[in-house]
């Protein structure tokens, strides 16, 4: 029964591993507004690092250069999907090109 479990929650695993790298990341603006750039390629279902790229932004307005109150992460091939994470934005990015 132990080894059936551990069969089962290693195929949970596998199923969702995120592919992408990280290939760039900057934060650009100063005084009142700031945002924050990644880009990153995904990865072919074999493993392999793809051409594709999922370039992933969010805002930020600031007071006194404190920029406590950062917009949500947005994948700028489709502005109107937000993420909480960009990890979260990379990979439904990937996976919208049919990779991961």
């Amino acid at each position: 029964m132990k080894k059936l479990f551990l069969f089962i929650f290693a195929i949970c695993i596998t199923n969702n591993v995120y592919g992408y790298q990280k290939i760039s990341s900057n934060e650009l603006g100063m005084g009142d507004a700031r945002n924050q750039n990644i880009v990153v390629k995904c990865t072919t279902p074999g493993g392999q690092i793809s051409n594709e790229t999922c370039a992933l932004r969010r805002y930020a307005k600031c007071t006194n250069n404190n920029c406590a109150s950062w917009d949500v992460w947005r994948d700028l091939r489709n502005t109107t999907a937000t993420y909480t994470t960009w990890q979260d934005a990379a990979d439904a990015c990937c996976r919208a090109k049919g990779l991961r």
